[in-house]
């Protein structure tokens, strides 16, 4: 098995700066969307450091843990993770804490964060990992259905997980765009994983909620499958919708359809 994939960053029609970032690392067949936020350019450089960071990881280290002496791996291997499994998850926290580090030293940035979505295609086993702090969302588009494969961490979900039965006017009334978790804001994070074997023809949506928040999942399931096996096309008019809707917030899609 093989994949296709492209990825758009826009700013919207709302906001001045875009704090948006996304990586495409073919080589180790890795997608990200990060989410920045903290103020005016603090979001900006948040969500690029976590994408470099990310990036810088996978490049100087092995699936098997081993990264010479040119990176610390920034935690011990969980010995229930796989090992690709383990160095998904610690990259998101390598990344977090070159965040946190960089946002103690520079008062300008002071406060800076990110929510993040990673993907990383074991070809070796067919299997998705996806790994994500915050709202950022993964979906998985297959035999014309669509799921959203990440648990948002938000305080309306943090709300559902301990009071499951609570009304559409008591949802109303709790803020809708709180996160309980987010890359940069301490030394530590917790880093949420999910992983499922692939199949051809599978498509995965990698988003910020500047996506999710103005186009609802059964259109972004209609788009995907409007644009058939063209990743880009399919990119293109997630990010069109969204506008068209409003475009509220900065918009980052990355499409990823399994061969």
């Amino acid at each position: 098995m093989n994949f296709i994939a492209a990825g758009l960053s826009d700013v919207g029609l709302q906001r001045e700066h875009n704090e948006d970032s996304f990586c495409i690392l073919a080589e180790h067949r890795l997608f990200v969307v990060a989410d920045g936020m903290g103020g005016h350019l603090a979001g900006d450089v948040a969500s690029r450091m976590a994408t470099g960071e990310v990036t810088a990881f996978f490049n100087a280290t092995r699936v098997d843990g081993d990264s010479g002496d040119s990176i610390e791996w920034p935690v011990e291997d969980d010995s229930r993770l796989t090992p690709v499994q383990n160095r998904l998850v610690a990259a998101v926290k390598f990344a977090n804490q070159r965040i946190f580090q960089a946002s103690i030293r520079n008062r300008s940035v002071q406060g800076m964060g990110m929510t993040l979505v990673a993907a990383l295609f074991s070809r070796k086993d067919r299997t998705m990992h996806v790994a994500h702090v915050g709202d950022s969302r993964a979906y998985r588009v297959r035999a014309g259905s669509i799921t959203q494969l990440t648990h948002d961490h938000s305080l309306v979900n943090d709300y559902l997980l301990v009071m499951p039965n609570l009304t559409d006017a008591e949802k109303e009334r709790l803020p809708s765009n709180v996160i309980t978790r987010a890359l940069g804001m301490q030394d530590g994070v917790s880093v949420d994983l999910y992983f499922e074997s692939v199949e051809a023809g599978d498509v995965y949506v990698l988003c910020s909620d500047g996506l999710n928040g103005m186009v609802s999942d059964d259109r972004i399931l209609g788009i995907v499958h409007e644009a058939g096996p063209n990743v880009e096309v399919a990119a293109k008019a997630l990010i069109a919708e969204a506008n068209q809707n409003g475009g509220e917030d900065n918009i980052t899609v990355v499409v990823v359809r399994i061969t």
